[in-house]
């Protein structure tokens, strides 16, 4: 498998060439991709399905939102994408597995914050 490496440098000037031309190049499209799969690395899922839906959450995310980036603001390209990758992560995730309501499924939160007199911990619900 090939390696791909990425540079802010290379990421900020796609994104310059980006929006002068009111859309994403080829190249940064391959580079947010690029970036997206190296930040979900990261992440364990115990389904390669879910891994999968949580990236192609990020993807959305990141191409529905790329223009945002103010160029103005700062050159980090790779903290503000990042930032919307892992968004989009844990909003797929929260879309797939909702909460406590949930007809489909009811999942019950566990707490293992809580203490007693003595000092033991016990989980709440």
């Amino acid at each position: 498998m090939a390696k791909h490496y990425l540079s802010n440098k290379d990421l900020y000037a796609e994104m310059i060439v980006s929006k002068a031309k009111g859309k994403l190049t080829r190249d940064a499209e391959k580079m947010l991709i690029v970036l997206a799969k190296n930040a979900i690395r990261k992440m364990r899922y115990k389904d390669d399905d879910d891994r999968l839906d949580c990236l192609q959450s990020a993807y959305l995310d990141l191409f529905q939102n790329w223009y945002n980036f103010d160029e103005l603001k700062g050159d980090n390209c790779f903290a503000y994408f990042t930032e919307i990758i892992k968004r989009g992560l844990a909003k797929g995730w929260n879309k797939m597995h909702k909460l406590k309501g949930d007809d489909r499924n009811e999942i019950v939160l566990i707490s293992l914050d809580g203490y007693d007199d003595d000092g033991n911990s016990y989980a709440r619900f």
